[in-house]
């Protein structure tokens, strides 16, 4: 563009010229305007080079430009009309030709030599790598995920179905008790069986305990002891031999000799005396 914006520089200022003084004048004077603005170029672009900058030079070429663009601005607008636009059209390439310059220059104060370049390129590679690891990293997670997920639901429905099925056959059987435990003929039965061994007592059929049972400690079957008698039993059962018995064997030897009390009484108990 530059050497462009020289040729049509020097040829207007030739045809613009050569009719008030000679060609070969006229050409000296284009060939003065081209040959400073470029020798303003030149002296910019070493200068940037050493990474110096003068803002003379740089106003200098500026001033170059600005003046190629005015000549060639002032002869579209004296030439023909049928040409006007064609030379207005052309008229903008030396200071086009100067901003490309500067772009330039900023290009080259920015660009990186090819180690920095490689070394960039390997840090982004490194970071799309990882950058899929992790993303592959979270689809097998949350697809692992998914099947432990619907593993248990599926477990969780057959255990569901089993105790379902399970419940209904403990239903019916324990209706099928209840109706023979409410039977007319369930007492005198018993009692014919029972008769010779128990006379006149007619034990109650109890229906099977339906589920787990744990014993409640905190209801007892026989009166109940004070704290003073209960230490007293305690202290007792526990120093019948020696060496002492421990909680376990003083609490079974306790229940064995018919003796009553809840488990929280009884350990109380043992912590006061011991």
């Amino acid at each position: 563009m530059t050497a462009v914006s020289m040729v049509l520089t020097l040829a207007v200022v030739v045809m613009w010229l050569g009719q008030a003084m000679p060609k070969s004048v006229a050409l000296v004077v284009g060939l003065g305007l081209d040959g400073g603005w470029l020798a303003t170029l030149a002296y910019e672009r070493r200068l940037a080079a050493q990474g110096d900058h003068n803002r003379a030079v740089t106003v200098v070429g500026w001033v170059f430009g600005a003046a190629a663009t005015a000549v060639l601005v002032t002869h579209a607008l004296m030439a023909e009309k049928d040409s006007i636009g064609a030379w207005l059209a052309v008229s903008w390439l030396p200071l086009a030709a100067k901003a490309l310059w500067l772009v330039h220059g900023l290009w080259e104060r920015t660009a990186l030599t090819p180690d920095a370049l490689e070394a960039i390129q390997g840090i982004q590679q490194e970071a799309r790598d990882e950058a899929a690891v992790a993303r592959a990293r979270l689809r097998s997670d949350a697809a692992t995920e998914e099947t432990r997920l619907t593993a248990v639901t599926q477990a969780g429905a057959r255990v569901a179905h089993v105790q379902a099925k399970t419940a209904e056959a403990l239903a019916e059987a324990w209706s099928t008790l209840e109706k023979a435990r409410a039977g007319e003929d369930t007492s005198r039965a018993l009692t014919s069986v029972t008769s010779r061994v128990t006379p006149d007592v007619t034990p109650r059929w109890e229906l099977p305990v339906w589920g787990p049972s744990e014993a409640v400690p905190a209801l007892e079957s026989g009166p109940a002891l004070t704290d003073e008698a209960l230490d007293v039993l305690v202290d007792e059962i526990r120093r019948s031999e020696v060496p002492a018995l421990s909680y376990r064997e003083m609490a079974a030897r306790f229940r064995t000799a018919g003796h009553s009390a809840s488990e929280v009484r009884l350990r109380a108990a043992w912590k006061r005396v011991a």
